[in-house]
């Protein structure tokens, strides 16, 4: 993760808000919150693993990620376990994520720092979460939202670029569009906003060609080119 990934979003500015209504807004989240599950595409049967597969996911499909963990998590899926694995073992398994030699790193890492710091245990606290190895503000975010319940809303290029298209957010950066998010999301969908917005990026309003006449927002959204699909 880089230093950016880290640094907490303090303050939004006008030219940030995008040129959807805030009307428009939660008729938006009332439509996808309608058609969609709430769900991760990642494979986890435990608060760690959550925070593992995550971790594994930046700059990688979760489909190789699911495919590694398929791997990994039968033989070591406790910080002790990744530890006793080692650098070696864990690599052998996760070789199908890019940047395999750096996560297989940060992953062990990680898990000898939940051991001496955390008692093996994942922190709620995103201050702790941080402060891990490879754990960026957007992997924090998923890990408090999925695994603790907290209402934040993970920003990762597919939420930044829907936010964008659909014109709830006119932003530059993820924390930009993670801080409009938050201040335009209704209070009652901020839970499961991150996952509306990547499900429906994913599998309709795709980066390259959006599905656009099967679009359950396309009243709302303000996508220019949209017409044209």
């Amino acid at each position: 993760m880089t230093e950016i990934e880290k640094t907490p979003v303090k303050t939004v500015v006008p030219h940030w808000i995008g040129p959807m209504s805030t009307v428009a807004v939660a008729k938006t989240y009332n439509a996808l919150a309608a058609v969609i599950e709430p769900r991760s595409d990642l494979h986890f049967g435990s608060t760690f693993e959550l925070l593992v597969a995550v971790m594994l996911s930046a700059h990688t499909t979760d489909k190789a990620v699911n495919a590694a963990t398929a791997k990994l998590f039968p033989i070591a899926n406790t910080p002790a376990a990744i530890v006793a694995l080692g650098g070696d073992g864990v690599r052998t398994h996760i070789r199908s994520v890019g940047l395999a030699n750096t996560k297989a790193r940060n992953l062990i890492g990680l898990c000898e720092q939940l051991l001496t710091l955390q008692g093996g245990e994942v922190p709620d606290d995103r201050e702790a979460l941080e402060a891990l190895p490879g754990v960026g503000r957007k992997t924090a975010s998923v890990v408090l939202n999925v695994a603790f319940g907290r209402p934040e809303i993970a920003v990762d290029t597919h939420v930044h670029r829907v936010a964008n298209r659909l014109g709830i957010s006119a932003t530059k950066t993820p924390e930009q569009t993670e801080l409009v998010l938050l201040s335009r999301t209704p209070p009652k969908h901020r839970l499961h906003a991150h996952h509306y917005l990547i499900l429906h990026g994913r599998y309709c309003c795709k980066a390259l060609r959006p599905e656009c006449p099967r679009c359950p927002v396309a009243a709302w959204c303000r996508w220019p080119d949209k017409a044209s699909v």
